[in-house]
């Protein structure tokens, strides 16, 4: 049985051989077809795991609670200071939750820096040590801010690396004062550079690390206090936040939804606004796998449709070596060859073509990897101005081939050149042998 069907598989094979161009182009369209399915999925892979990357460094235990603005705010009558947000109050309750491992709160306000003569607008952050593993955060030099500082409220700050560039261009930073407002604080680290985080649907939005000063929460409320006052146009403003933002870190990933239902369930007796999001990581996460799949599902759709065209191609040049084997047809027939064997010949013929294309197709799905890194570093070197207008997802894109859509395009390549090769086949096993006889 194994030695029919290999004798078959080689007459198939050799028959192709009598056309060679004709069975090359053929090939060319399965071959096409496969490729794209590959590279699609890899791609598709490559920037879905980039998403998840940035969520899962929000930590995927952690539960974000942020102040936000409501519609309509204010202090009272005739005031024009805006009271909403998290209260240290809400932090202290947080921390009763059983199932709380920690909560790190942070206060967020913008701001400009000042240093002999350079100016740089800034977001000045309030937090404690925590902060620095929270958002993975890691030290160019010095030290982040330490317990004894937030203690001692001491005047003492952390740049990150861009700000520590804009303001310090031509000295070592650290120990060195920075002005904010009427203070100054000592620069006692710079962490490195590090990569923005993407925005995720509207629940979080994205941010910029490199331009931040940190300095201890209790100094930040020591020195500029809950209540932020702007002077415009002659006309004061103000807004009253206690905390912008809580992070919870909860024991267990399975207790992550409870917390932050629980912590929902605290807030609501607390505030009569809508002044407060809660985001948990964990969903962002679940729903970007589900987007993932969606967005392959798509992929696999269009690069199928290619495949689709790539058998229809087959479906022809077989229908036209039907046409002019006639005679070949009639002498098997006459010879006593069934229509079975017919039908076996011509889809064996089917199967090598796109057999052969799939696997110069797995072949080619394979270089997906070098040839956007290649492509991306000649954009680099021969359009640098190109280079740093693409957002750091494409830059940083590495294309990751999925064991599945490599199975999935070879064997969706074998299935369609035997759908599209039945036809064909029936067709010539179908054909009177005397007529086929008589076919010039």
């Amino acid at each position: 049985m194994i030695s029919l069907f290999l004798r078959t598989m080689q007459l198939g094979f050799k028959s192709l051989l009598l056309h060679k161009l004709r069975s090359a182009l053929a090939m060319i369209g399965i071959l096409i077809g496969v490729t794209a399915v590959i590279w699609l999925v890899a791609l598709g892979e490559g920037v879905s795991e980039q998403a998840q990357r940035q969520i899962q460094e929000l930590g995927a235990r952690n539960v974000i609670v942020k102040s936000v603005k409501p519609a309509t705010t204010g202090g009272g009558e005739g005031s024009m200071v805006a009271i909403y947000g998290l209260t240290t109050s809400d932090f202290d309750r947080v921390m009763t939750i059983d199932m709380v491992q920690r909560a790190v709160p942070m206060r967020e306000v913008t701001k400009e820096a000042r240093h002999a003569d350079s100016l740089l607008e800034v977001a000045l952050i309030g937090c404690t040590p925590a902060y620095e593993e929270i958002n993975h955060l890691a030290m160019q030099q010095g030290r982040f801010l330490e317990g004894r500082d937030n203690l001692e409220k001491a005047n003492v700050c952390v740049l990150a690396a861009g700000a520590a560039t804009e303001l310090f261009p031509l000295e070592n930073p650290i120990g060195q004062r920075v002005q904010i407002d009427l203070d100054f604080y000592t620069v006692v680290g710079v962490t490195r550079e590090r990569s923005a985080s993407a925005s995720i649907g509207s629940s979080l939005i994205g941010r910029e690390y490199n331009k931040d000063i940190y300095i201890p929460f209790e100094t930040f409320r020591a020195r500029l206090g809950d209540e932020i006052i702007t002077a415009t146009s002659g006309q004061r403003s103000g807004e009253l936040v206690e905390i912008s933002q809580i992070t919870v870190t909860v024991d267990r990933i399975e207790d992550v939804e409870e917390v932050a239902a629980i912590i929902g369930i605290q807030l609501e007796r607390f505030h009569k606004d809508a002044d407060y999001s809660i985001v948990v990581p964990k969903e962002l996460l679940r729903q970007a796998k589900m987007l993932r799949s969606l967005f392959n599902a798509l992929l696999v759709l269009i690069a199928g449709i290619s495949l689709i065209v790539g058998g229809i191609g087959i479906m022809n040049i077989m229908l036209a070596t039907v046409t002019e084997r006639t005679r070949e047809i009639g002498v098997r027939r006459a010879l006593g060859a069934k229509r079975s064997d017919i039908i076996t010949q011509f889809l064996a013929e089917t199967i090598v073509l796109t057999g052969l294309g799939g696997m110069l197709g797995v072949a080619a799905g394979f270089l997906c990897g070098p040839s956007v890194k290649y492509t991306l570093m000649t954009i680099q070197f021969v359009r640098p101005d190109m280079w740093r207008s693409l957002p750091p997802t494409i830059r940083d894109l590495e294309p990751i081939i999925a064991t599945w859509s490599v199975l999935a395009a070879f064997l969706i390549s074998v299935c369609v050149g035997v759908i599209f090769g039945i036809y064909p086949a029936r067709r010539a096993a179908l054909m009177d042998p005397i007529e086929a006889l008589r076919h010039e």
